[in-house]
């Protein structure tokens, strides 16, 4: 992954959320970006739920509360997009290019909308596409 760009914006989605959470491999990635001032980190509501989900199974009720305070305070923006243009987006990016989560499309429209870098460790989904979706796929590892 590049180092953060000064005043750029990111988008994480739940992977690279779950990799600096739990200290995974890529986790420095995202605390650079969290830690660079000028640049502004958010993640989409349905991205913080799936972390919170996968949290809740794994470790419970308190400890994936605690989990998406962290991101919080970690300076993680919550972004709760949901008009219709923003929903519409999201629908047409699980059709074509296809074969992404959905909860993927939504943090792909919301790199889209704010003119973001999306930040992931699922080349699985994501590596396919970069080059054909109209905002640049960063991986942290």
């Amino acid at each position: 992954m590049n180092l953060p760009v000064p005043g750029s914006t990111y988008v994480l989605d739940a992977c690279a959320l779950i990799a600096f959470l739990q200290r995974e491999p890529g986790a420095e990635q995202v605390e650079l970006l969290l830690v660079d001032a000028p640049s502004q980190c958010a993640a989409h509501a349905l991205n913080l739920c799936e972390v919170y989900h996968d949290l809740l199974r794994t470790d419970g009720l308190d400890l994936a509360g605690q989990a998406i305070n962290d991101l919080v305070t970690a300076g993680v923006q919550v972004r709760e997009d949901m008009d219709m243009p923003f929903w519409q987006q999201a629908g047409k990016f699980k059709v074509d290019p296809g074969k992404l989560s959905l909860a993927d499309c939504f943090a792909l429209s919301l790199a889209v909308r704010m003119e973001a870098v999306l930040v992931t460790s699922d080349r699985g989904e994501f590596e396919r596409i970069v080059g054909l979706v109209p905002c640049p796929i960063q991986f942290i590892r």
